[in-house]
C-alpha cells in the first residue's frame, strides 16, 4: 500500500479531466491511496481563516467547485480522497473547527507556513531570512507547530520541518535534536500522524521532510506516518518514492496510515 494524499490541482481547472492526469500518474506509481488537498486560503469559504495581502490576492476559487470535481471523479469510478491543507494560525481554532465541519473531508492536513506576516517559504519573502536569527525563527516555528498539534484539529502534520525550505538551518545540532525530540513527544502525546514528504527534494534545501534525526525521533516515539509528494503538477505525484520508501524503512517504519472520512487505518508499506 502506497499513499499520496498531499497533492494540489490548483494549476489547472477543477475538472475531472485535469484531475485524471494526477490519478493516472498515481496509478503508474502503484499508489493505491491518492488524495487531493487544495490550500484552503484559495477559497472564498475560508476567507476568515488566513487573511493577509498575499492570500487575499489569491482567494479566487469556490470550494464547492473543488468538492464537485472530487464527487464527479468518484461517480466516474475513480478512487480519490477529498482533503484540504489548512494553515494554522494561533487563535484561529474556533474558525478552523467550524470550517472543518462544513465539508465531508477524508482528512485535514495541518501546516504552518506563516510566522506572523512572514511567509517563510515564499520566494518573494526569502530575503527576510537574511535579517533573521535562524535559531529564534526555528523556535518560533516549532512553538506554533506545537500549538497546532495541541489543537487536535488536524489528521496529519504537513512537512514538519518545512522551515528549512530555503536551506537556512541552525548549525547547532544539539538545538535541532532537542526540538526534534520535543516535537516527536508532542506528536505522540496528541496521537498525531506525520507525513514523510519528498517535496523538499524539489526545493532549494534539496532534502526530505522531516530530517533523518527528526524521523528517527518520531519512530522512537511511535508516531505514525504516511508518504506524500506535495505535488503541484501531475508529473510530481509519487515523485522520488524510490528514495522515500527506503528512507522511511531506514528509520524503522514498516506501515503507513490511510484515511477515510477522517477515520484512519494502517497498512504495510508497499
Amino acid at each position: 500500500m502506497l499513499t499520496d494524499y498531499h497533492t494540489h490541482t490548483e494549476r489547472g481547472p477543477y475538472t475531472v479531466e485535469w484531475l485524471t492526469q494526477f490519478l493516472d500518474k498515481a496509478k503508474q506509481g502503484q499508489i493505491a491511496e491518492y488524495g487531493v488537498s487544495e490550500h484552503a486560503y484559495r477559497f472564498k469559504q475560508a476567507a476568515s481563516l488566513l487573511d493577509n495581502p498575499w492570500t487575499r490576492e489569491r482567494r479566487t476559487e469556490d470550494l464547492d467547485q473543488y468538492f464537485e470535481m472530487v464527487q464527479e471523479a468518484r461517480r466516474a469510478g475513480h478512487h480519490v480522497k477529498f482533503g484540504i491543507e489548512l494553515d494554522y494560525v494561533p487563535g484561529s481554532e474556533k474558525e478552523l473547527a467550524r470550517f472543518i465541519e462544513s465539508y465531508p473531508f477524508d482528512y485535514i492536513i495541518g501546516s504552518v507556513h506563516w510566522l506572523g506576516d512572514f511567509g517563510f517559504d515564499l520566494l518573494e519573502m526569502k530575503s527576510q531570512w537574511e535579517n533573521r536569527d535562524v535559531e529564534k525563527t526555528y523556535s518560533e516555528y516549532f512553538s506554533i507547530l506545537t500549538q497546532m498539534v495541541e489543537s487536535r484539529l488536524f489528521d496529519f502534520v504537513g512537512h514538519a520541518d518545512v522551515i528549512k525550505v530555503f536551506g537556512y538551518e541552525p548549525t547547532n545540532e544539539a538545538f535541532l535534536r532537542s526540538w526534534y525530540e520535543r516535537m516527536a513527544e508532542t506528536f505522540a502525546r496528541y496521537d498525531s500522524v506525520i507525513e514523510v514528504s519528498t517535496a523538499g527534494l524539489r526545493k532549494p534545501v534539496g532534502k526530505m521532510y522531516p530530517a533523518p534525526d527528526f524521523l528517527r525521533a518520531c519512530r522512537a516515539a511511535n508516531v505514525p506516518i504516511l508518504l506524500n509528494s506535495d505535488a503541484h503538477r501531475p508529473e510530481d505525484v509519487g515523485a522520488d518514492y524510490d528514495i522515500a520508501i527506503p528512507y522511511a524503512k531506514a528509520a524503522g517504519y514498516d506501515t503507513l496510515t490511510v484515511f477515510t472520512q477522517r477515520e484512519r487505518s494502517t497498512f504495510p508499506i508497499g
